[in-house]
């Protein structure tokens, strides 16, 4: 039976306005519960601690509280050598609920083998989780989960502080200041994760947290990458689609025989060097491509694809996403498939159109996700609230000028020689791409000084690839590596 105790700092709330009625935002409290897990095997006891914790402006009053879960394994005499994990989701404006019970928390949602919903709902011990080796704490910026931003006297709340590429780098480096001194973490390793657009977050943290808060970390993964301020525009990412496109065709066995025979380790490489060497130089030529080239790329790119060379000529060899989730499995089944994996199908009212009606993979996470970390909260964590979990908070519109956060985090690893970075992608992500997260790699830092500390992982899954057992497993013990791989030996100095 679980041990529950409660320890409760209550210092100030705030009221929201809704509907004539008033709901309390606790500003500054904490629930805390004692728990066990097994992990690869071994029984570990551990702290989880949700709560409230204000962000604080220049003048040192609070203008938001940010919910927070922060797991701590039991028996550790101090954290000097022990990591934190600060884990995020993206969106923007998605709350940081996906990798929190489904890939590195110590409980998982209850879903099938390949990710769907089954019911009863409802949460279950992920004996994956990397709470072995690292302690987390999953971070919901202003407005997602149970965040809100605190009006001020009036009664406004001043939107351009949270809801943009910058301001919300700025705030949340603030606010996790306040988290690191509070939970006296100063001197352990620190890793950021971030998934989607918490990748653009994460990667601006990292110059972030070393230039304004003096914060230095040992590593940054990036889950399924998204815009990180690198070019990729025209005929760069026209071409870059393909390898994803052979992905999915290859999963829903509509490909041609020879490579559909073929291992994807074995087909995705082969693609990826046509569309580097010879798709994209008939792609740069556009209009001005020979007719004979033209006709040439349509067949292959029709071949790796598993779609038509008739649409892909009518497109001039840019098939867009939406198109292709409409038109992949429209002849043969049906069916549209998903975008942020590609794995799932969808059943639309009319199988012509140049678009799905809806994301089969979203309503189907959103089916799991929901009861399941509703019901964590309150009843397995104690967390009470008449807040309204924002799965997906209002944030827009966001403010996306000024987005360098790719330069950010190449310039953070150059000013810290013990900065390493992960990258993990699906290769049925439709929306991030696997190999646009392999260009961006690559694109990251142009001298190639640094190489070696970058590193790729792919899986074959989707957007969230640990919702498939199998890489839930393989994604866990890739962090897990990543972690202890990269924490210096002691006494090791950070020089180059």
């Amino acid at each position: 039976m679980k041990r529950i105790s409660f320890f409760i700092a209550l210092s100030l709330f705030t009221f929201l306005n809704t509907n004539a009625q008033k709901i309390e935002i606790p500003l500054d409290t904490s629930v805390v519960t004692q728990h066990s897990v097994t992990i690869n095997g071994e029984r570990i006891g551990y702290t989880a601690e949700t709560g409230m914790l204000p962000l604080w402006s220049e003048d040192r009053e609070p203008i938001a509280s940010l919910f927070y879960t922060y797991y701590t394994r039991n028996g550790i005499k101090n954290t000097e050598n022990r990591p934190l994990v600060i884990s995020f989701n993206g969106g923007p404006g998605s709350a940081s609920v996906w990798m929190h019970i489904a890939y590195t928390g110590p409980r998982v949602l209850k879903i099938d083998d390949e990710g769907f919903p089954v019911q009863p709902y409802g949460i279950k011990e992920n004996p994956h989780s990397i709470l072995d080796v690292a302690d987390i704490v999953y971070v919901n910026p202003v407005n997602t989960g149970y965040s809100r931003p605190i009006p001020d006297e009036e009664g406004k709340v001043h939107r351009e502080k949270f809801f943009g590429v910058q301001a919300d780098i700025e705030y949340l480096a603030e606010w996790l200041n306040t988290f690191v001194t509070r939970k006296n973490r100063w001197l352990s390793p620190k890793y950021l994760i971030g998934e989607s657009y918490g990748t653009t977050r994460v990667s601006g943290l990292a110059l972030e947290l070393q230039n304004s808060q003096w914060m230095y970390l040992n590593g940054v993964i990036l889950v399924s990458p998204t815009e990180i301020g690198l070019d990729r525009e025209g005929p760069v990412e026209i071409a870059n689609r393909l390898p994803y496109f052979a992905a999915a065709a290859w999963y829903h066995n509509a490909l041609p025989q020879e490579l559909q025979s073929k291992d994807l380790d074995e087909l995705l490489p082969e693609v990826e060097e046509y569309a580097i060497n010879e798709l994209l130089p008939v792609l740069v030529k556009g209009g001005f491509t020979e007719d004979s080239k033209k006709q040439e790329a349509a067949q292959k790119m029709a071949y790796y694809s598993g779609i038509s060379e008739k649409v892909i000529l009518q497109n001039n060899l840019e098939v867009p996403f939406r198109y292709f989730w409409k038109e992949l499995l429209r002849e043969d089944k049906g069916f549209s498939v998903g975008r942020l994996d590609s794995r799932y199908r969808g059943l639309d009212a009319k199988e012509s159109g140049d678009s799905p009606d809806y994301n089969s993979e979203l309503t189907s996470w959103l089916h799991s996700f929901t009861p399941a970390i509703n019901y964590y909260l309150r009843e397995e964590l104690k967390f009470k609230t008449d807040l309204k979990y924002f799965m997906f908070g209002p944030v827009h519109p966001w403010d996306r000028s000024g987005n360098n956060t790719g330069e950010n985090l190449r310039q953070a690893m150059a000013q810290n020689a013990n900065l390493d970075v992960l990258i993990q992608s699906g290769y049925f992500d439709g929306a991030t791409t696997y190999f646009n997260a392999k260009y961006s790699m690559w694109q990251l830092d142009p001298s190639g000084k640094m190489k070696d500390r970058l590193s790729f992982k792919g899986y074959r899954s989707g957007h969230m690839m640990y919702l498939r057992s199998e890489d839930l497993k393989k994604a866990n013990d890739d962090l897990r590596e990543f972690i202890q791989n990269t924490l210096p030996g002691e006494g090791e100095p950070a020089k180059y």
